[in-house]
């Protein structure tokens, strides 16, 4: 094997690797039962399904035009920053609007923090 077929190799290896990640990201959306649930297997697997895609993408390309993309090099900066920061907004929404965990979900960590903040708010309208 020369060392542009190791290359190909290993990319193409990183986008099936992303790919059945990502399948294993969408069967988690659709099995868990509550929008956190559902959100931490969006963010967290779809992000890394990406991200290795992107970067098996980003080898092919490189190995086989010889040209560093800088595109394809922004796709995974940005990938890399927005999804985990998108999925944690839609939570934080989620939590606000007081949407329901499971019957499950054994412990709400949040729930004193969140609680003792709207005091505080309270408090300094009444004032």
């Amino acid at each position: 094997m020369s060392v542009n077929e190791i290359f190909e190799f290993v990319a193409a290896s990183l986008i099936l690797l992303g790919s059945i990640i990502s399948v294993i990201s969408a069967i988690g959306i659709i099995r868990f039962r509550d929008v956190y649930s559902r959100a931490h297997a969006a963010t967290k697997t779809t992000t890394v399904a990406i991200l290795t895609t992107l970067i098996g993408v980003f080898l092919f390309v490189w190995n086989h035009d010889g040209v560093i993309s800088v595109r394809l090099m922004l796709g995974i900066v940005f990938v890399f920053i927005t999804a985990p920061v998108s999925g944690h907004l839609v939570l934080r929404a989620s939590y606000r609007a007081n949407v329901k965990m499971t019957d499950e979900t054994v412990e709400d960590e949040l729930k004193e923090a969140y609680e003792k903040r709207l005091q505080e708010a309270a408090k300094k309208e009444s004032d």
